[in-house]
Order: C-alpha cells, then structure tokens, then sequence
C-alpha cells in the first residue's frame, strides 16, 4: 500500500531540493526525518513538511503500519519561473528569475 503526498510551485530551485531528495530516498521515514532536521538548507525544510504529510495520509488511512514505512521514491520536477526584473545602470534592466519546482513523494510500507 502506498501512500503519496505532493507540493507543487516550492519557491526553491529543482536542483537545489533534487540534492536534499537524494539523501532521503529508499531511507525509513524515522530515519529520513532525523536527516533533515540537521541539513541546513532550504529544500529540507519543504521535504521535511512533505514527508510529515505523507504520514499524515497514512495515518487517515488507517491501513497501513506508520512505524514500517519509508521513502520508496522521491523526485523533484521542474515548475514555472517568475520573471522579475532590476534597474540597472544607464537606463537597462536585468532579469531575476525565481524558479519554482514540483515536489513528489511516495512512502510505501516495508
């Protein structure tokens, strides 16, 4: 039995939350929490929530066994990008594009 949780248009770029995935992923949920409490980096903070969620629905769910989960997959999708722009000298402008990405995560029960 799975269970899924999502977060979609994370103010964080994919590249930075795919290096905080990586070290979670296949981890039992217990121990993937320890991990993110202790990295200092924004994605953690976002997977850390996500993966609580994901608890959460199992514990709604009342089927599965919370103390037997872990993360079966966890990927980190591109999003949108905000398109900004900063006065620069001589009457240009500059671009500043905040980019967005789509947190997906699976926990299944071991």
């Amino acid at each position: 039995m799975e269970v899924k949780a999502k977060l979609s248009y994370a103010r964080v770029g994919s590249q930075k939350a795919r290096l905080v995935a990586d070290m979670v992923r296949g981890k039992d949920v217990n121990e993937a929490l320890k991990t993110l409490a202790f990295i200092n980096k924004k994605g953690a903070i976002m997977i850390k929530k996500l993966i609580e969620s994901a608890v959460a629905n199992a514990e709604q769910k009342q089927v599965i066994d919370v103390d037997n989960l872990y993360v079966k997959s966890i990927f980190v999708d591109k999003g949108p990008i905000m398109k900004r722009y900063v006065p620069r000298a001589q009457g240009r402008a500059a671009e500043i594009r905040k980019q967005m990405s789509h947190i997906n995560v699976v926990l299944e029960e071991r």
